[in-house]
């Protein structure tokens, strides 16, 4: 599971200690170090760490009934310990409380502003920085970003010392990092360890391409800087993946160039705004890109088009594969939302689609993404009625009613799959409604079960068959192999 590893109760200060074997350092090798030899952290640490801080949050609080225990309960002393009965009055009572948690943050100008992470000060009724050298200020947010994790605050201060923006492009796997923040509690705390991966994509963070390390990552790093070995500022600490809530070795950083955009935003303006060209994507498999005919599985498959969305005014169609934006190359889908929402609202961009299996180049001008969520529709619903047989690929295909296909929105054409029978390789579910075939390049409607049950039949044994597939208020293409059901 996935942590943000910022809360760090003052308690735990007081939990066991775990004794370490002492680590032996070799030599004293300077920067990344001398073949043989470890690297040498100290003067890293004295120039930088004096901009590195550690924040205490007091959150809003907040309503919580307290059980209705008797104070004979064996039980009583430890929910009373743990803030889940209150002091004094009776039980059952509503109570509101305070939580306070720690995490860790940097100072990027003289002046006094402070990034940290957004999770880090979340519901935040006082926020305090303390600086290394035993200073204390109560921060002001200046705003906060969810979509990539960072907040800014501001303190009363100046003549601070300040941390050097690095460039997380430069970054190579391998590469010594290291972070200092306020892991548990313990103040200016440096850990070291390796870039692991660069550009991790995880669940529901799309828009961060994160960097992976072996870094020790702890509760209260959280908002804290990972220095590269030039002691510049790469990432801010974010995430951890742990089974305990503890460090297991996978720790993930913001780029700093992503953090930064919005901090500048958020100085500027109080917010953060993106970009958005109104298209549903999804990856190019090796077999997708088959079917439309691309050469290598690259680019982003353009799998909906939003009606009177900038995409659809510039022209652009459902089973185009987006390649570049202004040249900048799309490797991955996850490539296309990055660029996009770095773009200034109101900015044309220039598209390099594929085709039909030739490329084309449209402008779009980008609008602005809102988090409004559309509303989702159920799947359409199969009619009572006589089941048909299944296809050699073993769907089980039947037509549209008119009433289906009104609830839809679809003006002709779709074929409903009622089963799915056997073992069927491909992300295809009762439920789903076919909307056309694509193969070689070329998209062809799904117009009845009949036409598409004929299609197949004339298809080798052991084939690939792309389809275009609607599920809910998704659209998407799913590559599936023929002659894995059991109907054959």
């Amino acid at each position: 599971m996935f942590f943000a590893p910022s809360f760090a109760p003052r308690a735990l200060l007081r939990a066991a200690l775990v004794v370490l074997l002492p680590f032996a350092a070799a030599g004293s090798a300077m920067g990344q170090g001398r073949t043989g030899q470890l690297p040498d952290f100290t003067e890293l640490y004295q120039r930088e760490g004096p901009a590195v801080v550690s924040i205490d949050v007091t959150q809003k609080p907040s309503r919580q009934r307290s059980p209705d225990i008797s104070e004979d309960d064996p039980f009583y002393e430890f929910f009373r310990r743990f803030g889940q009965i209150p002091r004094q009055g009776p039980g059952g009572q509503e109570r509101q409380f305070e939580t306070q948690s720690t995490g860790s943050g940097f100072i990027v100008s003289s002046d006094g502003y402070v990034v940290t992470n957004a999770h880090v000060v979340d519901d935040a009724s006082e926020v305090t920085v303390h600086l290394s050298d035993k200073r204390e200020f109560v921060a002001k947010v200046i705003g906060n970003d969810r979509r990539t994790d960072v907040a800014l605050l501001k303190i009363a201060a100046r003549d601070l010392p300040r941390v050097t923006i690095g460039d997380p492009d430069k970054l190579k796997v391998g590469e010594w990092v290291v972070a200092i923040g306020k892991p548990f509690g313990l103040d200016n705390t440096m850990t070291a360890g390796i870039v692991s991966a660069k550009g991790r994509d995880l669940p529901q963070e799309n828009l961060v391409p994160f960097i992976q390390t072996d870094v020790a990552i702890n509760p209260g790093n959280s908002g804290g800087p990972l220095f590269n070995m030039r002691g510049e500022v790469v990432g801010i600490n974010s995430l951890i993946y742990s089974r305990t809530g503890g460090y297991m070795g996978l720790a993930f950083a913001v780029p700093i160039d992503v953090a930064m955009n919005a901090v500048n935003q958020l100085k500027e303006k109080g917010r953060v705004t993106r970009g958005r060209i109104g298209v549903q994507i999804q990856e190019v498999s090796k077999e997708t890109a088959a079917a439309f005919g691309l050469k290598q599985a690259a680019g982003a498959l353009i799998n909906g088009v939003e009606k009177n969305g900038p995409a659809a005014r510039a022209g652009v169609e459902v089973g185009d594969i987006i390649l570049k934006v202004d040249g900048r190359d799309v490797a991955t889908s996850n490539d296309l939302p990055r660029i996009i929402t770095a773009v200034h609202p109101g900015t044309k961009v220039n598209l390099t689609l594929w085709r039909k299996g030739a490329q084309k180049d449209l402008a779009v001008t980008v609008a602005e993404l809102k988090d409004d969520a559309a509303a989702s529709p159920g799947r359409a619903k199969p009619a009572p009625k006589a089941k048909a047989k299944p296809n050699r690929m073993g769907l089980v295909l039947s037509d549209l009613t008119g009433e289906q296909r009104s609830e839809l929105d679809l003006k002709s054409g779709g074929v409903l799959v009622e089963d799915v029978v056997g073992v069927v390789r491909g992300n295809v579910q009762p439920g789903d409604v076919v909307l056309s075939i694509v193969q070689n390049g070329q998209m062809a409607e799904a117009k009845s079960a009949a036409q598409v049950n004929e299609y197949l039949a004339r298809l080798d044994h052991g084939a690939s068959v792309t389809l275009q597939l609607r599920r809910g208020d998704s659209q998407f293409f799913a590559t599936v192999k023929l002659g894995n059901g059991d109907a054959q």
